[in-house]
């Protein structure tokens, strides 16, 4: 895995176009909607067709470095990709960079809830809630240069899950200093404080800023 670079040697982003490397719609709204002031012109993958490449890292951060430097090449184009997932203290940190393995093809993310679920209730009643998010992103030039970041947010998992916005493990997870899950808050009010958010403003202020 290639890490990012000192940060008196970070690569600037012109604007232009950057090819989204996610085929996931609501991890592409939200990055849409971080970039859009930018003056940034993002098509995604998979708009261009292409699929997407085995991801058999061992981390976030080699994650999304695959599929970025898997659409840098085939596009010659800037790459961005985001690895995310859930990370649950009481399960040794699982699911983890398999997060959307969980769920399954196609991607159930009730039936991985409920997974989540019934291995916490497997652990007992005094199992620890508390859990959090991770975001990875890597932003690929054609010629390989990488740039790396990962943002976090922690919080404490529910039962029942709330809301209906927000994707993925949303409806379970509140975050700290919160009272209302990351399904139920509005999109301005999780773009404030997820894990997402952390890491395009350690991007932003290294790359664009």
């Amino acid at each position: 895995m290639t890490t990012s670079a000192p940060s008196e040697k970070r690569r600037h982003l012109e604007p232009g176009r950057l090819v989204l490397a996610s085929h996931n719609t609501g991890k592409l709204r939200e990055i849409r909607e971080l970039l859009e002031p930018y003056g940034l012109e993002t098509v995604s993958a998979a708009e261009l067709g292409l699929p997407e490449p085995v991801e058999d890292g061992d981390s976030f951060i080699a994650n999304a470095e695959i599929k970025a430097r898997y659409v840098a090449e085939k596009t010659g184009s800037v790459a961005l990709a985001d690895d995310s997932g859930l990370c649950v203290e009481a399960l040794d940190q699982a699911p983890g960079i398999y997060s959307a393995r969980w769920a399954g093809e196609p991607r159930d993310f009730d039936m991985a809830m409920e997974r989540v679920h019934r291995e916490l209730e497997a652990k007992g009643a005094d199992a620890s809630k508390r859990a959090h998010f991770v975001c990875a992103l890597s932003l690929c030039w054609p010629d390989g240069h990488v740039e790396n970041f990962e943002g976090h947010v922690w919080g404490e998992l529910i039962w029942p899950p709330r809301g209906e916005r927000g994707f993925g493990y949303d409806p379970m997870f509140v975050a700290d200093g919160h009272t209302q899950s990351f399904a139920e808050i509005g999109a301005e009010a999780k773009k404030a404080i997820s894990h997402r958010s952390d890491a395009f403003k350690q991007l932003l202020a290294a790359c664009i800023g």
